[in-house]
């Protein structure tokens, strides 16, 4: 056997997770390149010629720049409900017994499971029937309950591996409820908590099939650029999802960065 093929069985694994990786990457790349593009006509799909006129005025497109606007808006409140009454619901189904546990656990996931078409027009029965107004109050009550099955599962996930002895130790040394769950069960569910609000935040500002169907008049970004794709795709809607990918990046590196920092031996 040739030690190139010995060389190939020991790695792999690790070349079909770099060729995975890649392959998850390449639409990233090509949004990027296509950033520095000059298009010739309304649309942004062969390459012409390098430029930074739409890197200079990422807002030069009418209403772009209020669609992501609103976006981030209904994303960040989406994130902080959702958190609130998912983190809330995962500590009573791990820490309490109560009639109905069973069949609330179950529920939960059917958003998950559930097409979203379907949860979509639900809701938008739901609104019409209440005779609500669709806009942005209604995008984001649809986003909370979207994004409230997967922060429940990710807190919960954290929850369940927490060790009861850390709190009774607490209240053995006289600590109270309130500062038990503040010192040590908050500090220990936090990577979870913070792993289902940032889930909830991607969920929410990317979404559009049920954005689509409650928004009314409202214009998110997602929709923006679902509606500029039938008109020609400007320049700078690249631009846009490049520097929101880089920032990802970025807030991933500080995040492995800090962690590596606090698990690094002190001298």
């Amino acid at each position: 056997m040739t030690p190139f093929v010995n060389w190939l069985k020991r790695n792999l694994v690790v070349l079909a997770g770099l060729l995975t990786l890649a392959y998850l990457l390449l639409p990233n790349v090509v949004v990027t390149v296509f950033s520095f593009n000059e298009p010739v006509g309304r649309f942004n799909y062969e390459w012409q010629e390098f430029s930074t006129d739409a890197w200079r005025d990422p807002c030069g497109v009418a209403d772009l720049c209020g669609s992501l606007t609103l976006s981030l808006q209904i994303a960040f409140w989406a994130t902080l409900g959702a958190t609130a009454l998912g983190t809330a619901i995962a500590f009573a189904l791990v820490r309490y017994r109560f009639r109905a546990r069973s069949a609330v656990n179950a529920l939960i996931f059917l958003p998950m499971a559930m097409p979203e078409v379907v949860m979509a027009a639900s809701l938008l029965t739901l609104f019409l029937n209440m005779g609500a107004q669709l806009g942005f109050w209604t995008i984001l009550i649809a986003h909370i309950m979207f994004c409230l099955s997967f922060v429940v599962t990710a807190v919960k996930a954290r929850v369940m591996s927490m060790d009861p002895k850390l709190e009774q130790a607490a209240q053995d040394l006289y600590a109270g409820p309130f500062q038990t769950f503040l010192r040590v069960t908050l500090p220990i569910a936090a990577p979870g908590i913070a792993a289902g609000a940032l889930l909830a935040f991607a969920l929410s500002f990317d979404d559009f099939i049920i954005t689509n169907f409650n928004a009314g008049s409202t214009v998110t970004f997602p929709m923006f650029v679902w509606g500029s794709a039938q008109r020609g795709t400007p320049v700078q809607i690249n631009v846009i999802g490049t520097a929101m990918f880089a920032v990802a990046v970025l807030l991933v590196l500080v995040s492995m960065a800090a962690g590596r920092r606090r698990t690094r031996p002190k001298a």
